[in-house]
């Protein structure tokens, strides 16, 4: 039987957020900020963006959160997160930015989403999101959330980003579009993964209330 190793507790007080999408990078600052932890992005430190060449939500996150750690010298947080359409084989999954284009042009791919299920009646969907905690020794923690819910057309909502406006979440009304951000942060698949990962890393700094993750 393999030996449990505990999580390692985050004590530093600059985190760089491996991300140049800024929708992303405000929702993760938002959620890092109650713990005193000033983030850093990737983009106004001039990191490039890696290719991901990973299969897996895990291994992209840690892909991008060990580059932008060696690049920078200091812990790095990076997410993957996608849109998974079960109808869809799991589309588009890992592939869910390249389907927005080189112009990140996420209408368009809400509706290459929608042109796809075109006669399919199943609209199940889940977000998920990884997020990739790396230490400049290389060492990695990794913490998946998902949240479920169903496909709705026309997008409603300019709140949130990426396929947000054609996602409602079980038991909600409003689609993630339309949720201002307090409450999707509550809820939402990337708060899922902070909830574990403040468990596990920042438990001793603040509760999970002080996040609103309660």
């Amino acid at each position: 039987m393999p030996e449990l190793v505990a999580a390692r507790r985050f004590a530093g007080k600059r985190l760089v957020v491996a991300t140049h999408n800024q929708g992303k990078l405000a929702e993760i600052a938002d959620l890092i900020r109650p713990f005193g932890v000033d983030a850093l992005s990737a983009g106004a430190l001039g990191l490039a963006e890696p290719e991901e060449t990973g299969n897996s939500f895990e291994a992209n996150a840690r892909l991008k959160a060990e580059a932008a750690m060696l690049a920078s010298g200091l812990p790095a947080l990076a997410d993957d997160s996608g849109l998974v359409v079960p109808a869809l084989g799991g589309e588009p999954g890992i592939y869910s930015a390249r389907w927005a284009g080189p112009a990140r042009d996420f209408a368009l791919a809400m509706e290459t989403v929608e042109a796809r299920l075109a006669c399919i009646q199943d609209r199940r969907a889940s977000f998920v999101a990884v997020l990739a905690l790396a230490w400049p020794d290389r060492h990695c923690e990794l913490f998946r959330g998902e949240v479920h819910g169903h496909l709705v057309w026309p997008p409603r909502g300019a709140l949130g980003f990426g396929y947000d406006p054609m996602f409602q979440p079980t038991g909600h009304a409003l689609t993630f579009g339309e949720m201002p951000p307090a409450a999707k942060h509550r809820m939402s698949h990337r708060a899922r993964a902070f909830a574990a990962l403040v468990a596990a890393c920042f438990g001793d700094r603040a509760v999970l209330r002080g996040a609103g993750l309660d």
